[in-house]
């Protein structure tokens, strides 16, 4: 397979990554236990997560390719290896606000590289949908491995113990791994780069962008599904353990199988963008998501949960809720590949940017919203509001995709 080396290597970045990121359900729960935090400052880690992306995506962008892609991702592996291995000795809460700080800071590094690199190792825009579907795909099953090791250290007897902490041993050496992998791999980062301009002209590129009213309604999908995204990822843990009454691991194990369930909509949507067009697949899935909230989320109410019950005899919401995933999850790689496809190559840096930073912004915001609601209402309104924002982004999708981008050379 062509390039295989080096698109082995990007599958397991994002791997890494999306075990440290998607971790905050499971972080904001249990500071919840071990550290008296409560919900609204608990959610306080979505945006120590989602604003350091969102700055270093604004500020890197456009200078990657300079910098170099390669060494951007060697960078970010190695700044959350040595904070993985601090992690362990944790015994307050700054300690995690600090962890996805940095963890931000380096997944802006990767996430803008990675869909930097694809262009570079991709032929045809189906190529480039297909391989963004399936590298979606495998973040989510980094994701379900991240909830699932996460359980493994939970202590359900003992609430306040702290020892799920040594999890971060074994994260610490995947992302060390991760970074011997890529140091030896190569990358012809040649495309990604405009010799005919400094880094000035570079600045003026990116900026060029929001000239294009394809992107600006991109971007305000970008946004507008993160919102729903991250709310709905990182409150299942607190909305299993709270609601339905699960005990701790199983309620982090149920986030696993919200996991599982976006991973296998990516990889669908990896074949499903090589036979329909990219509108009908998003347009499929926001209505279906819809009409499943307001199907599920009414069987959440008064549902009994005995001492003993586990997976093989919880009832039937307790599965259904974080199957909803898998029709969220064919948006985001969708949107993304038009985009990307769109506009040329040296440009891919700087849109990557922007995607980086909308999604964070809209990350940060959901989270925020959804706690508070938990916190101040019925926890099923948390989700119900969620309408919004998928009303909103049917809208644009249909506009950006009525838009096309006539690049000026």
């Amino acid at each position: 397979m062509k390039n295989f080396n080096i698109k082995a290597v990007l599958f397991l970045n994002y791997f890494v990554f999306a075990i440290l990121l998607n971790s905050v359900g499971t972080v904001i729960l249990q500071v919840q236990q071990n550290f008296g935090i409560s919900k609204s400052s608990a959610s306080i880690l979505e945006g120590f997560k989602d604003l350091p992306i969102a700055i270093c995506s604004f500020i890197l962008a456009s200078f990657l390719p300079k910098i170099g892609i390669k060494n951007s991702m060697l960078a970010g592996l190695f700044l959350v290896s040595c904070m993985c291995f601090v992690m362990p000795f944790a015994d307050d809460f700054w300690f995690f606000k600090l962890l996805f700080a940095i963890v931000g800071i380096s997944f802006a590094l990767i996430k803008i590289s990675v869909f930097t690199s694809i262009g570079l190792v991709t032929d045809t825009d189906k190529e480039h949908s297909s391989f963004m579907g399936f590298l979606e795909g495998f973040f989510m099953i980094g994701v379900l491995a991240g909830n699932v090791l996460f359980s493994l250290f939970i202590d359900d007897h003992n609430p306040k113990s702290t020892q799920w902490l040594n999890v971060y041993w074994v994260l610490g050496a995947v992302s060390a791994l991760s970074f011997l992998f890529l140091f030896f791999s190569k990358l012809n980062e040649t495309e990604a780069r405009s010799e005919k301009t400094d880094w000035l002209g570079d600045l003026k590129n990116s900026i060029s962008l929001f000239s294009y009213k394809k992107v600006l309604f991109f971007l305000l999908c970008a946004f507008l599904f993160v919102l729903v995204e991250q709310s709905f990822q990182t409150w299942t843990p607190t909305f299993y353990k709270e609601i339905l009454k699960l005990p701790t691991s199983m309620s982090i194990q149920a986030g696993a199988v919200l996991a599982g369930a976006f991973a296998l909509g990516r990889f669908l949507s990896g074949f499903f963008s090589k036979k329909f067009s990219w509108i009908y697949v998003v347009s499929f899935c926001v209505i279906g998501f819809a009409i499943s909230i307001v199907l599920v989320l009414p069987l959440t109410h008064n549902v009994q949960i005995d001492e003993g019950t586990g997976w093989f005899n919880a009832p039937l919401v307790v599965y259904l809720f974080p199957l909803m995933g898998g029709l969220l999850a064919p948006i985001y790689p969708s949107i993304n590949s038009v985009i990307l496809a769109s506009i040329p190559k040296y440009l891919h840096s700087a849109m990557s940017g922007l995607i980086v930073v909308f999604s964070a912004i809209g990350g940060t915001i959901g989270s925020m919203i959804t706690g508070f609601v938990f916190q101040e209402f019925s926890r099923q309104q948390a989700f119900y509001l969620s309408l919004i924002p998928l009303s909103l982004l049917i809208i644009s999708a249909i506009f950006m995709n009525k838009l096309k981008i006539n690049p000026k050379k």
